[in-house]
C-alpha cells in the first residue's frame, strides 16, 4: 500500500519529464539521422552523416573552442566566486549578508540580454571603460567583438551561480572544526587547505556544474560580445536552424552538445578526492 502511494506520487513527475525531456531528445535524435530537404525541410532518411560531419575539422574546432571558454569561465568564476564567499560567509556580521547576498541575485532582475547590450556599451572603443582608462592617460581596449570580451561576459553573467553554493558550504561549517584544527598547531594556511577545502569541496562542484553547462552551450554572449569573429558551438547550432535551415545537422549539434554535458554529469558524480576523508574527520 505504501509503494503504490509512493509510486502515485512519482507519476507526475515522470509524466512530466517524459514529455518535456524524453520525448523531445527522442524527437531530435530522430532528426538528427535524416537529412536536409531542398527546400531547408527534413528528409527522414536514417543516416549517421550528420554526425560524421560534426567530426569533421571545422566543427570540432569549434566544440573545442567552447569548451575551453567553457573551462575558462569556470575556474575563473571558481577563483573569484570563493574568495568573495568566504568572506561572505565567514568574515561578514550576520545582520549583513542578506543584504549582501541580494547584491549577488541583484543582477537577476534584469534580463540577460539587456545585460549583455549594457556590456557592449561599456566594452566599445568610445565605451564607458576606455573613456575610464583615456581619462587616467592609459590606452584604450578592444575587447568588443573578441574572445577576451565574450569570456568577460560569460564570468559577469555566470559568477552568482558560482557565489551561492560556495556561500551555502562554507556558512555551514562547524567552527568547532576549524578551532579544534588550530589548537592542534596547524596555520591557518593548513587549516584551510586540510579542512576548509575538502568540507566545502561539494560546494565548490555544485558551482562550477552549473557555471560549466550553461557556459559549454553559451549563445547571448558569444553572438553580442563575439560578433562574427568567432563561433561557438550555441551560434553554430542557431546558425543551422535558423539561417542554413539544415535542421538534420543542427539537431546532430545539439546532441553531440547534449553528450558533452551527460558525460560532464557522469564524471562530477565521481566521489571526490579527500571528500569522504573529511567527512570521516568530522
Amino acid at each position: 500500500m505504501r509503494r503504490s502511494r509512493g509510486l502515485a506520487l512519482l507519476l507526475p513527475a515522470v509524466v512530466a519529464l517524459t514529455v518535456l525531456f524524453v520525448l523531445p531528445q527522442i524527437l531530435m535524435f530522430e532528426v538528427s539521422l535524416g537529412r536536409r530537404s531542398a527546400h531547408g525541410g527534413v528528409v527522414h532518411e536514417w543516416s549517421g552523416a550528420n554526425y560524421v560531419r560534426a567530426a569533421e575539422p571545422l566543427y570540432a574546432q569549434i566544440f573545442g573552442r567552447s569548451l575551453v571558454l567553457a573551462l575558462a569561465t569556470t575556474l575563473i568564476c571558481l577563483a573569484v566566486g570563493y574568495p568573495m564567499a568566504y568572506w561572505l560567509a565567514r568574515r561578514v556580521p550576520r545582520r549583513w549578508r542578506g543584504a549582501l547576498l541580494v547584491l549577488v541575485i541583484l543582477p537577476f532582475w534584469t534580463s540577460f540580454l539587456v545585460r549583455m547590450y549594457a556590456w557592449m556599451f561599456i566594452l566599445r572603443r568610445d565605451g564607458v571603460l576606455n573613456a575610464a582608462l583615456s581619462a587616467i592617460g592609459l590606452p584604450g581596449l578592444d575587447l568588443l567583438y573578441t574572445d577576451a570580451g565574450v569570456l568577460l561576459g560569460q564570468v559577469y553573467g555566470e559568477l552568482p551561480f558560482m557565489i551561492l553554493p560556495l556561500y551555502v558550504s562554507l556558512e555551514r561549517l562547524d567552527q568547532t572544526v576549524l578551532d579544534a584544527a588550530a589548537d592542534l598547531g596547524a596555520s591557518p594556511a593548513a587549516v584551510f587547505r586540510r579542512v576548509v577545502l575538502p568540507m566545502t569541496a561539494p560546494g565548490a562542484l555544485a558551482g562550477s556544474l552549473l557555471v560549466f553547462v550553461p557556459s559549454l552551450g553559451a549563445y547571448l554572449a558569444p553572438d553580442l560580445l563575439g560578433g562574427a569573429r568567432t563561433a561557438y558551438i550555441g551560434n553554430l547550432v542557431q546558425t543551422q536552424f535558423a539561417v542554413a535551415r539544415d535542421i538534420p545537422f543542427g539537431a546532430a549539434l545539439s546532441f553531440v552538445l547534449l553528450l558533452l554535458v551527460a558525460a560532464t554529469l557522469v564524471l562530477a558524480r565521481r566521489p571526490l578526492p579527500g571528500a569522504s576523508s573529511a567527512g570521516g574527520q568530522q
